[in-house]
């Protein structure tokens, strides 16, 4: 594990003690613990060196069908929509493509995903959309997505980030666990987390911090047993409860 290499040993050991602190504080239910800059710094460095280049886990050909594929994605895992839309996008990986298909054609490509009725109803409606007043091209804009059927602002953060490059934070279960137990963003709402990652995570690491912090919370932070003891970040981590095994 490196060293850290941003920080001074004052300055670490400042912000450390600071840093508990506050974690005393969130155990008595005032404040939740917060890494001091210099040392979310460094775990963002970090995942830099080791995943340059992280990827989502949706297959998707273009813009619209990695829209369609996170709506999709909604209490389902990533899997499960690739095996549903591989055969999907093949024949519709366009919003007239989708129309055309037809909302029960539809559900017999996506039946195996949960919620299916009510997404390939979200589905057909946001195509509709798209091609009525945004000329079947998916907008570059959060505000524009949330009006569309089955979309929220975790969904929209999702197309903005890998679709246009933006450095937008979606905010899922893993992210939120990641953010709370570390300290690098406490937060009660999805949406506190998100506006707490925004003010803390550098520029230089930005466009990819939402794909990093997903990983290790699906791979590495788990919600069961957390993989601690081959943790990348383990020793400036936040949380108590770390396994040993």
């Amino acid at each position: 594990m490196p060293a850290l290499s941003v920080a001074s040993p004052a300055t670490k050991s400042a912000g450390r003690t600071k840093a508990k602190a506050n974690a005393a504080a969130a155990s008595a239910g005032t404040q939740r613990a917060a890494l001091p800059q210099a040392e979310i710094t460094e775990i963002f460095r970090r995942f830099s060196e080791a995943l340059p280049e992280p990827k989502g886990e949706l297959d998707y050909v273009n813009a619209y069908t990695l829209l369609v594929a996170v709506v999709l994605s909604a209490q389902a895992t990533d899997v499960g929509v690739n095996k549903a839309t591989k055969a999907l996008f093949a024949i519709a990986d366009t919003p007239a493509k989708m129309i055309d298909l037809g909302e029960e054609a539809l559900i017999g490509h996506i039946k195996t995903i949960g919620l299916f009725r009510t997404k390939a109803k979200n589905v057909i409606a946001l195509s509709r959309r798209l091609v009525e007043e945004h000329g079947g091209e998916v907008p570059r804009s959060r505000e524009i997505l949330e009006t569309l059927p089955g979309v929220g602002r975790k969904t929209a953060n999702v197309v903005l980030n890998i679709a246009f490059g933006l450095p937008t934070i979606a905010v899922d279960t893993h992210l939120f666990r990641v953010a709370n137990r570390t300290g690098l963003a406490p937060g009660k709402t999805p949406l506190a987390v998100e506006l707490g990652l925004e003010k803390v995570v550098p520029a230089a690491y930005a466009r990819h911090a939402h794909h990093w912090l997903i990983l290790h919370g699906r791979y590495v932070c788990k919600a069961i047993k957390p993989a601690c003891p081959t943790c990348l970040i383990r020793d400036i981590c936040l949380f108590e409860d770390k396994t040993t095994a």
